[in-house]
């Protein structure tokens, strides 16, 4: 009898049309499945014993050696699961070639007053797409079925021998001869040439039979006549036969092989398995001319689609010389199991892949189905249990309590005591005691902690006084664990510290004035046992001396309201509000003491207008914007970037008619106006990052009296020497640009004139002194006007700027721009940069027009002197 320490149910094989119990009602948790040539049973209840059933009369007790040799086999997971592995030609099927049917009877668990129940359940299979020969390699044992064409071979009989209600058996079929048929009389092992009738090959633990159309044999992994032999650099077990038939006078020869891989076609690494299988396995053919039909990969002997090994990280490559499995350590299929070496915690993960081959030889055209149901083990990796110190310390010794958490571990690891340095208690007596042990399980249950919560103020708790003000307590204790089903017991020691401050904290106060913080900390007449955060900085030794200022039980940091210490919460046309932090930390766990913060508002200029129509804008990064980058702010325009920019700020410079500034009229006031932004490409980026961050907008505006007299007195006194300058001759080159936009980056080429443009759309002229380097040398505009051909001194004509000035007939002004140092200005005394309106000649008229009377056309020409 064989003895299942396993909490997994253990029985086979239901019928393909309903699964049908006998003797009691049917168990739960039971899924039988056919897969091609295997049959598979996945059950869960605990049981004690299996026994297969032939003809509902005979009781054969299935030992594991019986398993190995009849085509059996068997795998449990840590947590008790059962699967149950049969191929459909096992000793005791019921074989018709096509349809095979088996029973199987296993036995629960029963107590000393009643009988253990029985429960006996069938699977009938069919498979008809056998091929010439077929190849099953499972964990325990290796099979080949190979068809004969040999005529009137007697078939072996099926049943094996025993009573009927045997409960162990000799499964072993006898040979009968038939005087008008084939007899078979011998099996020849290769290379060894040893010779054994069929009863001596079945004494030795090989399996052989034959049905009306195949010869079935099957030996364990490591039976004496199997050999190693090395396939394409890969190890393999292989088992090579011949097997006699006789008649009077007639004597016929079958040949089987099988070829099957060992644990050394395995490689690992911590996060990958690779298991490499020989495309071409030598002993298996009989030239190098063969096509690979069908390569299938799946898990416990389910094939898997392309969608499911995606899902799970599986791959399947199929090189020149081998097809490559590769599995990641952890991946869905697969499990965990705990081991303990040297009182030390280890974890192996197990899964079992399949590979499902179909190949046809071009020679022979014979094919060959080939499947391989290989259990990987990884080697142990060690997993050293860790305890998790969680324990708040931010209040009373009387109300503190020590938070532990100890993992992580497998599902199949069990806390069963702790040992206190006074006591010894199980995991009921701890809970008992207020201690809250509990088991906690990961997100997917794949893995599990254990918390436990003991209070400072129980007596396994160690207490001691330190220094002054601070108080030390310890806990000593060592986990009492047990990995099951085997009860292997192990234990994890921790010591765990935690100390309080049981002084008086201390205050936290503070004030704003115009431009800085003033934050006051009182530690009440005792010596400062804490550290200062500010905003994000500790304060040093080169801080304090930047900004604090110590009294006799306080000192006071004076902080400037833009310091990158302070955060800024929001931004007003007039002022900022700014928020500053301050943190004092315990220096032995850097548990905070006392948190403060103080936020207020700073009068502050942010946008400024000129009378020339220049404006300037400063942006600041604020707290609900973190992911900001201020140097991607833009104007409304968003070719309009800052002219200076950091991590905190953004500087703008512009004129109010350009940048997308938007102009309107309320009673006598011009109010200009823009806006300061993230372009929408990136604002569209940041949101998708991070959802929760504001939206940046800061809106800037100017505003100009339309009508307005100034009053301007001057004095002037003879000077003492009237300046002159000497008289020189000399070629100066000057140019005149039409510029694409209002930046003056690009420019328009020759080949691009004319340059088309409508009614009042802006032109943006550059005039350039381009030989000169002195940088003494000024450029003077002085005239400029427009003509409607290339004759300079032709009418009709109209007055840009007259003596440097714009014309004060003209009804659209030309508006002139500063221009500034830059990569391409080196000397702005030698650029003249001005933005003129488009207009037409209306007929004969000497003054522009701005309207449009009807569709017309016109070039003009523009000259300057």
């Amino acid at each position: 009898m064989i003895i299942f320490l396993s909490s997994g149910l253990f029985c086979l094989l239901m019928a393909a049309v309903g699964i049908e119990a006998q003797q009691t009602p049917s168990i739960n948790d039971l899924n039988a499945e056919c897969l091609g040539n295997v049959i598979r049973l996945s059950v869960a209840p605990l049981f004690e014993e299996v026994d297969t059933v032939f003809n509902d009369t005979q009781i054969i007790n299935l030992t594991p050696g019986l398993a190995t040799q009849c085509g059996f086999s068997f795998k449990f997971d840590p947590m008790g699961n059962a699967m149950f592995f049969a191929s459909l030609q096992n000793c005791f099927s019921q074989n018709m070639d096509k349809m095979f049917s088996l029973v199987m009877q296993f036995r629960l668990p029963g107590n000393h007053m009643t009988e253990d129940p029985v429960y006996r359940v069938g699977k009938t299979c069919s498979y008809t797409p056998w091929t010439s020969r077929e190849i099953l390699c499972d964990r325990n044992y290796m099979e080949v079925s190979v068809r004969r064409t040999l005529p009137d071979i007697q078939t072996i009989p099926k049943q094996p021998t025993g009573g009927p209600k045997a409960r162990s058996g000799n499964f072993r079929r006898g040979v009968e001869a038939v005087a008008s048929g084939y007899k078979m009389t011998a099996v020849v092992f290769s290379p060894s040439k040893n010779v054994m009738n069929v009863d001596e090959v079945q004494r030795k633990g090989y399996a052989i039979a034959n049905t009306p159309t195949r010869l079935v044999l099957r030996s364990p992994h490591n039976a004496e006549e199997t050999y190693l032999q090395n396939v394409a650099g890969v190890p393999m077990r292989v088992l090579s036969t011949s097997t006699f038939f006789e008649q009077k006078w007639l004597v016929t020869r079958v040949d089987a092989t099988a070829v099957c891989p060992t644990p050394e076609a395995v490689a690992f690494t911590p996060e990958v398995i690779t298991w490499y299988m020989p495309k071409h396995i030598d002993p298996l053919f009989s030239s190098d001319a063969f096509t690979m039909l069908e390569v299938y990969m799946g898990i416990d002997a389910k094939r898997l689609d392309t969608e499911e090994m995606a899902a799970r990280n599986y791959s399947v490559l199929v090189t020149e010389a081998h097809i490559i499995v590769e599995i990641p350590v952890g991946a869905v299929g697969g499990y965990f199991k705990s081991h303990i070496q040297d009182d030390q915690y280890f974890v192996t993960y197990t899964i079992e892949p399949m590979l499902e081959l179909l190949w046809i030889e071009e020679v022979a055209h014979e094919n060959t189905s080939y499947k391989v149901l290989f259990p990987i083990t990884t080697p142990p990796m060690a997993r050293p249990p860790q305890v998790r110190n969680y324990t708040p310390l931010d209040t009373v010794p009387e109300q503190a309590v020590f938070v532990l958490e100890l993992g992580t571990f497998n599902l199949d690891v069990e806390l069963l005591n702790i040992t206190f340095p006074t006591m010894v208690l199980t995991v009921a007596e701890c809970n008992a005691r207020g201690f809250n042990v509990q088991e906690q399980r990961s997100p997917d249950n794949t893995l599990k902690t254990f918390r436990m919560e003991v209070p400072f103020s129980d007596p396994v708790v160690f207490k001691r006084r330190a220094e002054q003000g601070v108080t030390t307590f310890t806990l000593q204790l060592i986990y009492g664990l047990v990995i099951f089903p085997e009860y292997a017991p192990f234990s994890h020691s921790a010591v765990v510290d935690a100390v309080l401050l049981d002084i008086v904290p201390p205050s936290v106060t503070g004030n704003c004035d115009q431009e800085n913080f003033h934050i006051t900390v009182d530690y009440r007449n005792q010596e400062p046992f804490f550290v200062v955060l500010v905003g994000k900085r500790l304060l040093n030794h080169e801080f304090a001396q930047q900004y604090l200022t110590e009294g006799d039980t306080d000192f006071t940091i004076t902080l400037p309201f833009s310091s990158p210490d302070a955060v800024f919460e929001s931004v007003h046309s007039s002022s900022v509000r700014s928020r500053l932090d301050v943190a004092l930390l315990n220096p032995y766990n850097n548990m905070t003491i006392k948190y403060f913060s103080l936020a207020c508002s700073f009068l502050k200029t942010l946008t400024e207008c000129f009378s020339n129509g220049t404006m300037t804008a400063l942006a600041v990064k604020v707290d609900s914007v973190p992911g900001l980058n201020p140097g991607q702010l833009t104007l409304s325009d968003p070719a309009c970037g800052p002219t200076y920019s950091d991590d905190r700020f953004a500087y703008f410079h512009f004129t109010v008619n350009s940048c997308g500034t938007t102009r309107k009229f309320i009673n006598n006031v011009m109010l200009y106006e823009n806006e300061i932004s993230l372009p929408d490409e990136l604002e569209v980026k940041l949101n998708a990052t991070t959802s929760s961050e504001e939206e940046y907008q800061l809106k800037v505006s100017c505003s100009y009296v339309a009508n307005i007299t100034r009053t301007l007195a001057f004095l002037t006194r003879p000077r003492d020497n009237e300046p002159f300058a000497e008289t020189g001759t000399g070629r100066l080159m000057v140019r005149m640009r039409l510029a694409q936009d209002a930046s003056y980056n690009t420019f328009h080429q020759e080949e691009d004139y004319p340059v088309v443009r409508y009614l009042r759309q802006p032109l943006h002229f550059e005039v350039e002194l381009t030989t000169s380097s002195d940088p003494k040398v000024a450029l003077v505009l002085d005239h400029c006007w427009a003509t409607l051909n290339e004759d300079r001194d032709s009418r009709p004509r109209w007055n840009l700027i007259i003596n440097g000035c714009e014309n004060p007939e003209d009804p659209y002004r030309v508006v002139f721009h500063p221009v500034e140092a830059d990569a391409r200005v080196r000397f702005p005394p030698h650029v003249k940069r001005f933005e003129a309106y488009m207009f037409s000649f209306a007929g004969d008229a000497v003054e522009p027009s701005g309207q449009v009377t009807k569709f017309t056309q016109q070039s003009l020409f523009f000259n300057f002197v």
